[in-house]
């Protein structure tokens, strides 16, 4: 299935897989990395914007953002984070992002532990320069330079560029 959707003044044409092969390559994913099949049910979800993905405990759900399916390794990534809160559900262990199950299953199978944001959401106005260490800021409210410092070595920061 071919999907539209729009952003910034423009529309953006992909490939969406079926459900049946999304739901294919999750339970791939899941005997490759877990040793576990995935039994439950998988679906895109157009309406998440900020996050790549999230499982619902209470339906057993993993629902992804269609929006990273451009980026492989990120979408693989994604998939790989929910099947950790997943298997973790099922098994009755600590499945939440500050649990330490959680956290070691994360490390034991390789997977990120946040998502990159899209690259249309990452909307700056104004690129800020620290004078002393060249650290780059990027805002998208503008900075008072009188009253703010950089972080890193309390040098003096200045408007590098606007957009």
């Amino acid at each position: 299935m071919i999907i539209l959707w729009y952003g910034r003044g423009e529309f953006f044409q992909m490939y969406q897989p079926t459900d049946k092969e999304v739901y294919d390559l999750v339970n791939a994913l899941s005997i490759r990395y877990f040793h576990k099949p995935f039994l439950h049910q998988v679906k895109f979800n157009h309406r998440l914007r900020t996050t790549g993905g999230r499982y619902i405990p209470a339906k057993k759900t993993i629902e992804l953002n269609p929006k990273y399916l451009e980026i492989e390794d990120e979408f693989i990534g994604i998939i790989k984070h929910e099947l950790c809160h997943y298997h973790l559900h099922i098994e009755g262990k600590g499945y939440k992002h500050g649990d330490q199950d959680f956290k070691r299953l994360l490390r034991e199978t390789n997977s990120p532990r946040y998502c990159k944001p899209l690259p249309l959401q990452q909307k700056c106005k104004y690129v800020y320069k620290c004078k002393a260490c060249d650290q780059e800021f990027r805002r998208i409210r503008r900075v008072n330079t009188n009253k703010y410092r950089c972080g890193r070595c309390k040098g003096k920061i200045v408007l590098q560029q606007s957009y």
